[in-house]
């Protein structure tokens, strides 16, 4: 019994980090902040991170905190608490779409292979936490860290999978593409 229950903690006990890295993330903006007081200037820092799994779950998160670092994992854990998932098809979307937030619109449309991500800023760091290696992307209107990644993550919620849409009509899976 002494040998099972080792085995059983050794089998436990990496399954524990297998869970925390299992998500990569990726920080798009830190901002330094000033708050003027009677004793002086206060700084603090916020921090914007994506994170994701590369397979169709992604995830965006805000923390501000004193130190950087503080920042950054209260931020890690914030888009841990907002994942999202998305249907990644041969490394590509199933579709157009658009997504908006705030001020911030943005395109995205799939690409055939070995295309690329074709975006910028934090719309490319989305798209490559998602999962997605081809697709064409335009982001016009506020070019806001903030309203980006999140008008990307809108546009990623959106989106479905031809599967999903055979079923919601009732009808078979060619018919989908065929019309």
């Amino acid at each position: 019994m002494a040998k099972r229950n080792n085995n059983q903690k050794d089998n436990n006990q990496p399954q524990q980090p297998k869970a925390e890295s299992e998500f990569k993330d990726k920080l798009v903006a830190l901002n330094r902040v000033a708050k003027v007081t009677k004793g002086g200037r206060t700084f603090s820092f916020a921090a914007i991170v994506v994170v994701g799994d590369g397979k169709g779950k992604v995830g965006q998160g805000l923390g501000k905190a004193r130190e950087v670092s503080a920042a950054i994992t209260k931020a890690i854990d914030d888009a841990k608490k907002n994942m999202v998932s998305v249907p990644v098809l041969n490394g590509t979307i199933p579709h157009e779409q658009k997504g908006k937030y705030c001020g911030g619109n943005i395109y995205i449309q799939p690409a055939a292979e070995g295309t690329g991500i074709i975006a910028g800023g934090g719309m490319r760091a989305v798209l490559e936490m998602a999962g997605i290696q081809n697709v064409l992307a335009k982001s016009t209107g506020s070019s806001n860290s903030h309203n980006v990644v999140k008008a990307t993550i809108d546009a990623l919620s959106k989106l479905r999978s031809p599967y999903t849409v055979a079923r919601q009509r009732g009808i078979a899976l060619d018919k989908v593409f065929n019309g």
